[in-house]
């Protein structure tokens, strides 16, 4: 079961988790929406590009906030076709803010299908790329995953495994303007 959403719908809870996966001929971020309370996942934003430099694509990405955290597929800790440094140093560099993703297939594909069938992953109507991939996204006769347009299944596997372990709130600009006239020494209720 797959549920879509339409864009407009649906209030965003403040949990986001980006995913990407990198390479040359194609780039691809998954952008998550984490509702705790209820443990549903909410992908509501893509990013799907080929062919473009690093920075392109970072600065696509970052677009959407420089604060949400995100895991990269591990291949990116090799060499880039570039100029020959690890993707990772390059893209946090760039300013993402990136950790290596799980690469563990099969148990990664159990928990996205284990969230799609009891309804704890939804899907914006809007994420075109993703329902592509989707429904062409198979096992061969030998039973092996076809690797063949499957960077945001990818990407979303990456997210159910390994980003709820990064995801964070988006940080509030009147917290962050309180906690300059903290003074550690002194009782936070009380101010003595």
């Amino acid at each position: 079961m797959i549920v879509l959403l339409n864009d407009l719908a649906l209030f965003i809870p403040p949990i986001n988790p980006k995913l990407e996966r990198v390479g040359w001929n194609r780039t691809a971020a998954i952008w998550g929406a984490w509702n705790l309370d209820e443990d549903k996942i909410f992908l509501y934003a893509e990013h799907y590009r080929s062919q473009a430099e690093p920075a392109i694509h970072a600065a696509s990405i970052r677009g959407r906030g420089a604060w949400i955290p995100g895991v990269i597929d591990p291949a990116a800790r090799g060499r880039s076709q570039v100029d020959g440094t690890r993707l990772i140093e390059q893209y946090s560099d760039l300013g993402l803010l990136l950790a290596p993703a799980e690469n563990a297939v099969e148990a990664g594909l159990y928990a996205v299908w284990e969230r799609l069938s009891d309804g704890r992953l939804f899907v914006f109507n809007s994420l075109q790329n993703w329902l592509s991939e989707f429904r062409i996204y198979r096992r061969d006769e030998k039973g092996k995953i076809v690797k063949q347009n499957d960077h945001l299944m990818d990407a979303t596997r990456y997210l159910i495994l390994s980003g709820l372990q990064v995801a964070c709130r988006e940080p509030r600009e009147e917290e962050e303007d309180n906690r300059q006239w903290i003074d550690s020494t002194r009782n936070e209720y009380t101010g003595y």
